[in-house]
């Protein structure tokens, strides 16, 4: 069996927080929405943005750690 190239890991990594992120992001977005009582529209921008912003940060670390992680062999 054939071992993963180290940028299919770090993509995968970053695929994996990605959807984690946005998926916490979408949640708390929401939950912040409502709590803070944004009017109209606007709730549809904040959440949008909350959930990028998770999404992109949280990819990013995880693709990071799959970097740091990927020469290590064991």
């Amino acid at each position: 069996m054939a071992r993963d190239s180290c940028l299919a890991r770090i993509t995968a990594g970053v695929a994996v927080g990605g959807a984690i992120g946005g998926a916490v992001g979408a949640v708390y977005g929401t939950y912040e929405a409502v709590r803070y009582k944004v009017p109209g529209l606007l709730k549809i921008r904040y959440i949008g943005q909350t959930t990028l912003g998770s999404a992109a940060i949280f990819g990013l670390f995880l693709g990071a750690g799959s970097l740091i992680h990927c020469g290590k062999s064991y």
